[in-house]
């Protein structure tokens, strides 16, 4: 009987893994991992090295000498490729590292919205906002967030006050009219 629990137990764990390593897009995150306004049948049509999928950029955080870069990197490209449980898994252990790496949980959390694990993506929101507080680009990464998860109102909150801190945030405005699109749907 235990070595069947067992058995079943390390099956789950197994298939658990595998899914983490899907690379099939369920939205588009542009530079600085920023999530874009492109629907998601849209995305299935575009090319891998379209400029949606550009590599996020380091925030303000100095990486010099310290092995996050490394993993912070190799996040981005799995990310800029697609392969976004590669990227959340390098992306992880960069914030493993280096815990004040803003870029890194910025990627950690777009990579894991991107995989459908809205729970951990709203753990690595909250790791964000301790580090960044009043950014747009989070909040607008948190608004998509809600939008996928088809919560409009939070969305549409997040995306507002994203807009009001930088109105020239072209991202945020794709996501709102994303949302109003899908609100009239």
């Amino acid at each position: 009987m235990k070595s069947q629990i067992k058995s079943i137990f390390a099956c789950v764990v197994v298939s658990g893994l595998l899914a983490g390593c899907s690379t099939s897009a369920i939205s588009t995150h542009s530079n600085a991992l920023d999530h874009s306004g492109t629907k998601r049948s849209e995305i299935h049509s575009e090319e891998r090295g379209s400029r949606k999928y550009q590599r996020p950029k380091s925030d303000h955080v100095s990486l010099r000498g310290d092995q996050s870069k490394a993993f912070l990197a190799a996040g981005q490209e799995h990310f800029t490729n697609q392969n976004f449980g590669l990227a959340e898994k390098n992306f992880r252990k960069a914030v493993e590292v280096r815990s004040d790496n803003a870029s890194a949980w910025l990627g950690l959390a777009a990579s894991l919205d991107q995989l459908g694990r809205f729970e951990f993506s709203d753990r690595a929101y909250k790791q964000l906002v301790q580090l960044k507080s009043n950014n747009a680009r989070v909040l607008n990464n948190m608004g998509y967030s809600h939008l996928l998860r088809g919560d409009y109102q939070k969305a549409r909150s997040l995306l507002n006050r994203a807009q009001q801190l930088d109105p020239q945030l072209e991202e945020v405005q794709g996501n709102i009219h994303l949302l109003e699109k899908t609100i009239r749907s």
